[in-house]
C-alpha cells in the first residue's frame, strides 16, 4: 500500500529536534526519508512555517509544501497586498501544492474579509487552503479562532476554494463532522491526534476506548472517506504508530483512499520516481 504524508512540518530547529526525539525519530532529511521509504510512504506535503520571503525554499524533492500564512513566515494585515503577491509566488512553484492558515496562534478569523486576496488567488490556481483547527501546540493561543466552525463561514464565503480541516477540529470532531457534512469543498485530515512513541499501542486503544469510538463514529456518521487524508504532523508522533493508528480508525477499503488517492486528487500532486522517497538517497536536496 502507497502512502502520502499530507500533513507534516520540516523545520531544523531546537523544538523540532526535541519532539522528533520523543517520537523516538530524528529530525533529519536523511532520517525522514529513510523513514519514508521503510514505511511505504511515496511523498509527503510540508506545512510551511518559512518567511514569505524565501520563494524557493530547500525541501527535500519528496516533499510538497503548503505556504504557510502566519506570523513567523511575515503575515501582516496590514500589507496584504504585498503579501497576497508573495504567495502568488509560491503558488507559481510546482513544489508549491497549497496555502497553510494558522488561526488560533495568531489571532485572526479566517472568513475576514481582508483574507480575500489570498482566497481569489488559492481558487484561480487551483490550490487548496489548509487551516490548522482544534488545539494548539501552545497556551497563549485562542481557541475561538482554531475552533471548526470557523471553517463553515469561510467555506459559504468561497465556495470555490477546496479547504482543508487540519487534525478533523480535534477535540470538537462533532462540529467538525457538521461541517463537512453541510460544505462539499472542506476536505480533512487526520493528523496531530498522536503524540511522542506509544510504548503499547494496544494499551493506548484500551485507555483511550472512548475518544477513539467516538471518532471512529463521526467518520462512519459522515461515511465520506474520499474526503480525508493521512497525515501525521511529523516530528510530532512515531510513524509507525500513525500508520497503525489510521488503520484502527478507517476501514480497510476505504484504506487506498485515505492513505493515498485523496491526497493525490485535493492537493493535484503529479508523483514519479523523482519526487518520490523511493529516490535515490544521492538526489535529496537539503
Amino acid at each position: 500500500m502507497r502512502i502520502i504524508d499530507a500533513h507534516l512540518h520540516f523545520c531544523r530547529d531546537a523544538y523540532f529536534d526535541t519532539i522528533a526525539r520523543a517520537a523516538q525519530h530524528e529530525n533529519s532529511a536523511e532520517h525522514l526519508s529513510e523513514q519514508y521509504q521503510f514505511r511505504g510512504i511515496a511523498h509527503g506535503i510540508v506545512m510551511g512555517n518559512l518567511p514569505l520571503e524565501q520563494l524557493c525554499p530547500s525541501y527535500p524533492s519528496f516533499l510538497s509544501y503548503c505556504v504557510g500564512l502566519d506570523g513567523h513566515s511575515g503575515f501582516d494585515r496590514d500589507a496584504v497586498r504585498i503579501q497576497a503577491d508573495l504567495v502568488e509566488k509560491h503558488f507559481q512553484n510546482p513544489q508549491c501544492v497549497g496555502l497553510k492558515l494558522y488561526p488560533g496562534y495568531h489571532s485572526f478569523y479566517i472568513y475576514d474579509d481582508f483574507l480575500q486576496p489570498f482566497y481569489e488567488l488559492a481558487e484561480r490556481y487551483g490550490k487548496p487552503v489548509a487551516v490548522h483547527t482544534g488545539l494548539t501546540a501552545s497556551d497563549d493561543a485562542h481557541l475561538k479562532y482554531s475552533h471548526p466552525l470557523v471553517m463553515d463561514e469561510a467555506a459559504v464565503k468561497f465556495r470555490g476554494v477546496q479547504f482543508v480541516l487540519c487534525h478533523f477540529g480535534e477535540p470538537w470532531f462533532a462540529d467538525a463532522a457538521a461541517v463537512l457534512e453541510k460544505n462539499a469543498n472542506v476536505a480533512a485530515d487526520l493528523s496531530g491526534i498522536l503524540e511522542g512513541k506509544l510504548p503499547d499501542f494496544q494499551a493506548f486503544l484500551a485507555k483511550k476506548r472512548y475518544y477513539i469510538e467516538r471518532l471512529k463514529g463521526w467518520l462512519e456518521y459522515l461515511d465520506c472517506y474520499d474526503r480525508f487524508l493521512f497525515g501525521t504532523d511529523w516530528p510530532l508522533a512515531n510513524l509507525g504508530d500513525y500508520i497503525a493508528f489510521t488503520k484502527e480508525i478507517i476501514p480497510r477499503e476505504h484504506w487506498a483512499e485515505v492513505f493515498y488517492g485523496n491526497a493525490v486528487r485535493i492537493y493535484h500532486l503529479a508523483l514519479d520516481e523523482a519526487n518520490t522517497a523511493a529516490a535515490p538517497a544521492a538526489g535529496i536536496r537539503v
